[in-house]
Formats: C-alpha cells, structure tokens, sequence
C-alpha cells in the first residue's frame, strides 16, 4: 500500500500503520474523520463503491428507532467488515472477571469493607485484559441493568490480541502507569488522572508504554454514560463538554495471525483470524471512544454554610427509566476550596439508597486520613452506615472556619441504584482490611443532657 502520511504530511516510519495523530472535541459529538484523503464517502453513508477498496459498514450503540437524543451509530469504512474478523470461536475462561448476577453463597456483602491495594503479580504475565479482576457486581446483564466493577494489572501489551465486550461499556480510571489504547476508531493515550470511555462492541486492544499498569474499570450493563443534567448550575462547570476528547482515525493493515475475544453474556469466545481487526480508515458519528482530564473538572460548592450533596461532583452518569436514579453515576472528589462557615465540612455520616463503591487515584480522601491509600478500595452497599473516621471527625469538628484548599487528593466513587455482591476473588483473596471498622470505634458519646456546644 502506499506509505500513509500524518496531518503535517510526514511520512509514519511503519508502514502498517495509517496515522493521523491527535483527538476531536467535544462531548456526544456527530465527527468524521479520516487517515487516507477521500477516504470518507461525502454526502451519502453507503455508496456502491467506497474510495480506496473499503467496505462500508454501521455499528450501532442504540436501537435504529431510538429517540434522536439517544439515537449512536457510527459508519466505518474499513479494509474488509467485521464479518471477516470472527471465525469458529471456542469458549475460554477468564476465572476473575465475574459477570451479575453473581451471588456466592458463603460471601457476605453486607457491610463495610476496604481493600489495600492489589499487588502487582511477582511472575505471572497479564495482559489488560487478562489482568481484569472482578470486585462486584450488581444488577443483571442479561436485563442490561446494573454494573460490575473491576480492578486491572497489568505488565505484557496485548500484541495480536484484539477484544470486545457485547455486554456493556467499559469506563477505565488508570491509577499507575499509563495504557495505550489502540481502537477501530482511533487511538487513546491515556494516564492516571484521565479517563476514557470504550463503547460496547469496539475492538480494541491495550499496551503499555511503561511497562506494567494498575487501575480501575466500571462495566456499565446499562443506558450508556452521558453528562449529567446540571440544572440550576446552568451551561458552565462540572465536566464541560469542550474537555472530552475522541480519536481521530488510525488504521492497521497487518496480515498475520491475529487472536480476538469475545465477552458475551457473561462469557468468553475467541477466534483466531489472518489480520488485524483495526481496519478502519475512515468513520463519521457519534458512537466512539473518548477519554476526559479529571484535572479539568470544575466543582461547585457551597459557598457559605452547609455541605453539598456529593452529586455535584457527578462527571458521568448512565441514566434509568426512573428520573434521577442512575445506574451507576461516576463521581470524583478533586482538589477543591472548602469556605463554608459555621460547618461539618467532610462528609457527613450517612444511609443511602444507592451503593457506593470508592477507589484513591492518588493523596489523601478528607474523610479517611489513614487507611485508604492509592490504589486503595472501599465498598458501603446501599443502607450501610458510613462517614468520617474518629480522627477526621474531630479534626472538622474543631477547626477554625479560614478557607482551607484540598491539595494533592483524587479519589473517585461509582454508585449504582442496585446492592453490589462481593466476588470470591474480593472476598477471599484481595488485600481485605480486616479491622476497616475500628476506625470508628474511637467515636465516643459526647451527650450530657446539658444544653451547649461540647
């Protein structure tokens, strides 16, 4: 073929590789793209005969006859269709990743539990997705309702190994060591801080540009992730949709063998085909991976007394039929001010109907000064008690009322409407920290009967 070039016009120094390297903003965006000039069809999704030799194909995220703000489908012009990307598959097993339902009798989910976090393996050779161990699960995906979420180590690139998931999207929040996402739509460099959404159904494959990585990942079962409805907070703030970015396209053309796994409901297929199923050379739509800053999340916040609900930090929530219960929304706790006078200003102790599993990218979580460290995991299911441990209790109840900035902090929450069911692996055989719940033990009775601030 002849030699690809870049968007300055320079020559890519492999030349399997189709390139145009950089990213398309914005949020839900209808784009188009391409790495070949003229390679997109104009004025028509499905001419007789694509430039270049390309098959013309749509990959679909929603039902054809969805309302058009929910309506995602991508055209995607590549070297050969899909149909040639999947032979005979065979089922294979990945024991870790667990799909809901998944109830294990002799597990108990009810409770407060947090994790150190997951070491790396001393020996043994994962890749991304081999890597994948699974926490919880809530819901069914059968239903396509509900969520599982994930920790990831990883330390060998995939290589000719490609993968997709047909039971869900898949929300990935690195928390050591960067990934490098190459997909059918392009391709994601991404870091810890960052974020990237890969849509159900695309074939992607991962590597690792600093030799081993950990992280975490939300499967979402459900209606995919979108902005959430800001309200009286108006156009501005939170995660703004400008800050999102999506791939431009980028293409292999490699003939070898090459190896592609299938999760479907809840199991595992794999075929083995004679070429790189990152074909695409050129796409249009609005169906497509993208990844955000956290860093580029802009909180709101009470300004003078009370403490805000936690959802004003919601960058992502994937909606129910039910208005304003989400099944999962995806919320941060970055560095902020906190001016509010005359108040508790940590969070407060609380039941919620929602489940809210925690994990630390880096720095200290407010509520919890020890205990929950990077890489760390903490899980309160729906109507289980939680809030600031004994130190942090007594530390915001006596100190002075000055402005005060949160530096060096990220931590995250995903919090779905359905209870989370612990896994054997979270369980039994992850870094439990037995004593999570003396951190309250120090909370003593400071009642008296007598009128007066104690």
């Amino acid at each position: 073929m002849e030699q690809p070039t870049g968007q300055n016009g320079e020559n890519e120094h492999d030349s399997r590789y189709g390139t145009m390297p950089g990213y398309m903003a914005g949020f839900g965006n209808d784009f188009e793209t391409e790495a070949l000039k003229g390679a997109l069809p104009q004025g028509r999704n499905s001419p007789q005969r694509v430039e270049y030799g390309l098959y013309a194909e749509q990959l679909s995220g929603s039902p054809f006859t969805a309302p058009h703000r929910t309506l995602e489908r991508s055209w995607l012009y590549r070297i050969r269709p899909s149909v040639k990307h999947l032979g005979h598959l065979h089922k294979i097993s990945h024991p870790y990743w667990k799909t809901a339902p998944n109830k294990i009798p002799d597990v108990i989910s009810l409770g407060q539990y947090r994790w150190d976090p997951t070491p790396f393996p001393e020996s043994e050779k994962l890749t991304f997705i081999e890597g994948i161990h699974t926490m919880t699960t809530a819901g069914d995906v059968g239903l396509q309702m509900g969520m599982a979420s994930h920790v990831y180590l990883a330390n060998t690139d995939m290589n000719d190994e490609y993968f997709y998931n047909a039971d869900a999207e898949l929300l990935i929040v690195p928390q050591s060591g960067r990934l490098k996402i190459a997909t059918e739509f392009g391709v994601i460099d991404l870091e810890p801080l960052e974020i990237c959404i890969l849509p159900r159904g695309m074939v992607f494959k991962v590597s690792l540009p600093d030799g081993k990585a950990r992280g975490f990942i939300c499967e979402n079962y459900g209606a995919k992730f979108t902005l959430p409805n800001r309200g009286p907070i108006g156009a501005n703030c939170l995660a703004n949709p400008r800050d999102f970015k999506t791939p431009v396209a980028q293409f292999e053309d490699i003939e070898q063998p090459c190896h592609v796994t299938v999760k479907w409901c809840g199991e595992f297929h794999r075929t083995t085909i004679d070429q790189s199923p990152l074909d695409v050379v050129a796409w249009h739509g609005n169906y497509a991976p993208y990844k955000y800053d956290l860093r580029h999340f802009s909180p709101v916040g009470a300004i003078s007394f009370d403490h805000p609900d936690p959802s004003i930090f919601t960058v992502l929530t994937a909606p129910t039929a039910e208005e304003g219960t989400a099944n999962i929304d995806f919320v941060i706790f970055p560095p902020r001010w906190l001016p509010q006078e005359d108040t508790f200003r940590p969070p407060w102790y609380h039941k919620n109907i929602m489940s809210e599993l925690m994990g630390n990218i880096y720095g200290q979580y407010d509520a919890k000064p020890h205990g929950f460290v990077p890489g760390g995991i903490s899980l309160h299911n729906c109507m289980l008690p939680h809030g600031p441990d004994q130190e942090a209790f007594e530390k915001a109840s006596h100190n002075s009322w000055d402005p005060v900035k949160l530096e060096d902090t990220m931590s995250f929450m995903f919090e779905t409407r359905f209870p989370q069911q612990l896994t054997e692996f979270a369980a039994k055989e992850a870094p439990l920290q037995d004593d999570y719940v003396d951190c309250w033990s120090g909370l003593e009775r400071k009642f008296d009967g007598t009128p007066g601030l104690k």
